[in-house]
C-alpha cells in the first residue's frame, strides 16, 4: 500500500512515516507540508490512502478533500491532533469524502510511537477493501421474509461522503415521522458516538446508538456503533455480530440489508447513499426482490459515486435520485402517495 501523508509539521510527518513503514509491504508515497501541495501531488500521483491533516496554512485539510476527491479521487483518512477537539472540521472533512478520522499518533521518551494501533486498523481494513472480489451481476435469489409485527422501516446505508447525506436526509423528516430509522455508516465505531451527536444537532427526531436487544420503533433513528456488523434478528430485535469475519466493510451495509430481508416483516423503504465500493448494492437488491421501495443517489450529488452505482447497474434501485430528493420520496412513500414504480428510474 502507498501512503502519501500531508501534515504542516516535520515531527508529525516522522511519526506517521514511521508507523506506516513499520508494516510490510507499506510504503511512503510521498509527503506534503499543506493542503495545496497535496492537491497537486495528489493529482501527478495518486497513492492508495492520504492521511490529511486538518489545520494547516495555504490551505486546510477539509478545502484540500474536497478538491481530491473531485479532481483524483482516492481514500482519505483524516489524521488531526484531537478529533474531538476540531469536532467541526472533522465533520466538514468527512462531508467531503473524508472517510473517517483518527487522532495523531505521537512518539515517547525513547523515540517509539504509541497511540498508533488505530491508525493502522484503519489502513488494514482499507487493504482488504482494495483487495475484495468486483462486484457480480447476478442477481441473489429471493428471501422469503420472516413473519413478525413492526412500524414502517427506513434503512439508510452510506460511506464516503456519508454523515453529511444522512444529515441532509434526516433533518428533512418531520417531529411526527411514522417509521424507524436505521443508518448503517461506514466508520470507526470509536468515532459513531460523535456521529450520533452530530446528526442530532440536525434532526428532529431521537438519534442514539443501537445496541443489541433494541426494537425499532416509531420516530427514533439508530445508529449501528460497533465494528462488528448489525443485523436484524428473526425476533424483530437488533444485534452484533463478527460473521461474516472476512467483509472487510465494517458494519457492512449488505450484510443489514440482507438481515432485514429474512426478518422484517413489512416492507419499508431502503436507500444506498454515496461511497466508495460496492457495499449494500447485492443486499438493495434482496429487499428490492422483497417489495421494499429501494433507492439509490445520483452521481451528480453523490461524493464518490461507488456503492449506488453498484446498485444501479444490478437495477437494485426502484427509484435513482438526487439528494435533495431522497427524504421527499420517502415521505411520500411512507404516505402512500409515492408509487413503487419497478421500473421507473428518477432524476
Amino acid at each position: 500500500m502507498r501512503v502519501a501523508i500531508v501534515n504542516d509539521l516535520a515531527l508529525a510527518r516522522e511519526v506517521l512515516r514511521r508507523l506506516v513503514l513499520s508494516v510490510p509491504h507499506y510504503t511512503i508515497a510521498w509527503t506534503a507540508c499543506d493542503g495545496a501541495e497535496a492537491v497537486h501531488k495528489t493529482a501527478a500521483d495518486r497513492p492508495d490512502v492520504i492521511l490529511m491533516d486538518l489545520v494547516m496554512p495555504v490551505m486546510d485539510g477539509v478545502e484540500a478533500t474536497r478538491r481530491i476527491m473531485a479532481e483524483s479521487p482516492c481514500p482519505i483518512l483524516l489524521v488531526t491532533s484531537s478529533v474531538s477537539g476540531n469536532f467541526s472540521k472533522v465533520y466538514e472533512a468527512m462531508g467531503q469524502g473524508g472517510l473517517d478520522a483518527v487522532n495523531t499518533p505521537t512518539l515517547d521518551r525513547k523515540g517509539q510511537v504509541r497511540d498508533g494501533e488505530g491508525l493502522l486498523t484503519r489502513l488494514a481494513n482499507l487493504a482488504k477493501v482494495a483487495r475484495a472480489p468486483a462486484l457480480s451481476k447476478v442477481a441473489p435469489p429471493p428471501v422469503v421474509r420472516a413473519e413478525g409485527p413492526g412500524p414502517p422501516l427506513v434503512a439508510l446505508g452510506a460511506s464516503t461522503g456519508g454523515p453529511e447525506a444522512l444529515a441532509r436526509i434526516v433533518e428533512a423528516f418531520p417531529a411526527d415521522f411514522p417509521a424507524a430509522v436505521i443508518i448503517i455508516q461506514h466508520i470507526s465505531a470509536d468515532f459513531v458516538p460523535s456521529l450520533v451527536q452530530w446528526l442530532q444537532h440536525r434532526a428532529r427526531l431521537h438519534v442514539r446508538l443501537a445496541r443489541s436487544g433494541d426494537v425499532p420503533v416509531r420516530g427514533e433513528i439508530l445508529v449501528a456503533g460497533s465494528n462488528d456488523h448489525l443485523i436484524l434478528g428473526r425476533d424483530c430485535r437488533l444485534l452484533y455480530t463478527d460473521d461474516p469475519v472476512d467483509n472487510p466493510y465494517r458494519p457492512s451495509v449488505d450484510v443489514f440489508f440482507n438481515s432485514l430481508a429474512a426478518s422484517w416483516s413489512t416492507p419499508g423503504v431502503a436507500a444506498l447513499l454515496t461511497g466508495m465500493g460496492a457495499d449494500g448494492a447485492r443486499g438493495l437488491l434482496t429487499l428490492r426482490q422483497c417489495g421494499w421501495h429501494t433507492l439509490a443517489q445520483d452521481q451528480a450529488s453523490s461524493v464518490v459515486y461507488g456503492m449506488p452505482q453498484a446498485a444501479a447497474q444490478l437495477g437494485a434501485a426502484c427509484q435513482i435520485l438526487p439528494l435533495s430528493r431522497l427524504a421527499p420520496v420517502i415521505l411520500a412513500h411512507l404516505a402512500h402517495q409515492e408509487p413503487a414504480d419497478a421500473n421507473r428510474h428518477s432524476s
